[in-house]
């Protein structure tokens, strides 16, 4: 009799860097991403070194060591399969700036800027379970709102960009739109998504 599948999020603290390493860049690539891009001003990336994989990676180490993790790594039976960046709007350096992607209001929202599912994981149902884990972290932490800019693609999008999310996969989660970007990805418009975690 097969087993029902185990699956756990937890914020990627230092203890769980190699994990999220594992997911996001697990031959260490230099040229790879770290998620560092809307977290870091260009000024601070260019000061890592252009693509010295070390500097990058030693700067990726030190946001799990923040109040605030970067984002939950989702295990299904004990192995690394998801990734998403999630934290306060406000820690989030280039999303904060944006005038492509304003706040909605004034309601201090965390905010998902990348999804990312393990390769040779996908279509087993890790994006639902990632998605609601980091909820459920942002709603541990206080977090009043969960806020995402995913497009609502008609078919296939470029996988380059697939990390934004789609519509329909927050809709599953219990997000709804809320309002509308001057942001593009894959030449399509991104949304708000919010899903509410208090009254």
């Amino acid at each position: 009799m097969t087993s029902e599948p185990t699956w756990e999020t937890h914020p990627v603290t230092p203890s769980r860097f190699d994990d999220f390493a594992t997911v996001v860049n697990p031959n260490r690539r230099a040229n790879h991403c770290w998620c560092l891009s809307h977290r870091l001003t260009a000024g601070e990336i260019g000061e890592l070194g252009g693509h010295r994989a070390d500097q990058r990676e030693q700067a990726a180490r030190a946001l799990g060591r923040r109040r605030h993790p970067p984002g939950v790594v989702t295990y299904l039976d004990g192995d690394p399969v998801g990734w998403c960046s999630i934290s306060p709007r406000s820690q989030i350096t280039r999303l904060d700036r944006s005038k492509l992607m304003p706040p909605t209001d004034d309601v201090p929202v965390w905010s998902i800027i990348c999804v990312v599912v393990r390769s040779g994981f996908r279509k087993r149902g890790v994006t639902g379970h990632l998605i609601e884990g980091a909820v459920d972290w942002a709603r541990s932490q206080g977090a009043p709102a969960v806020e995402a800019h995913p497009v609502d693609p008609k078919g296939r999008m470029d996988l380059t960009m697939a990390f934004v999310g789609t519509r329909s996969m927050f809709e599953r989660a219990g997000f709804e739109v809320v309002g509308t970007t001057d942001a593009v990805a894959s030449k399509m418009p991104r949304l708000t998504m919010r899903r509410t975690l208090t009254t």
